[in-house]
């Protein structure tokens, strides 16, 4: 024999069946990974819910009135969600408000009246509102430099900031405007 016939020989009587897989141990992992998620998903509702827990002290949403007059603004969009004012991180979650939805933003003389379909709708009455500013952040949710709209608005005793991102975001603008303008004539009809 030559030599390559021995070292073909040699490999042909080495060659072993393959591993067989064992099935035992591969669905024994796959049980535990999925109830390692299970846990993880689990705790960040407990988190959730202990977190509305602890903004219970936060009065119902009001409503909005039977005739708040004719609309200055309406918008479509998305509701980002609401913060502790100047704690963009900071999430108010009780009555919904930490609940990511489309909204119908409606700007009356009345206030601003929100409604969220699949979502708790409110009202933030005019003598609520405080401030509207652009911004790029808020509950975790962060865009590009003016891309939302953020109200900020006192309900009970907390002031609270309201995330809000137009379908057409040039109209974000006109936003800030009309509601400041509110405002000031508020304070100034108030100063009387």
């Amino acid at each position: 024999m030559t030599p390559v016939t021995l070292i073909a020989a040699g490999l042909a009587a080495e060659k072993k069946s393959a591993a067989v897989t064992d099935w035992a141990a591969r669905i024994g992992w796959l049980v535990g990974l999925a109830l390692f998620v299970a846990l993880v998903y689990w705790l960040m509702r407990e988190g959730w819910k202990w977190r509305g827990t602890l903004q219970g002290d936060l009065p119902e949403l009001p409503a909005a009135p039977e005739d708040p007059g004719p609309a200055r603004l309406s918008m479509s969009g998305r509701y980002h969600g609401s913060t502790t004012a100047g704690q963009w991180l900071d999430r108010i979650v009780a009555h919904g408000l930490g609940t990511r939805s489309r909204v119908e933003l409606t700007l009356t003389d009345a206030g601003l009246d929100v409604v969220r379909p699949g979502a708790t709708d409110f009202f933030v009455p005019r003598e609520a509102l405080r401030e509207a500013v652009l911004g790029k952040g808020i509950a975790g949710k962060v865009l590009t430099e003016g891309g939302l709209l953020l109200v900020t608005w006192e309900h009970g005793e907390r002031l609270i900031d309201s995330g809000f991102r137009s379908d057409h975001a040039a109209e974000h603008t006109d936003w800030v405007e009309a509601i400041n303008s509110m405002i000031n004539k508020t304070e100034t009809e108030g100063a009387r």
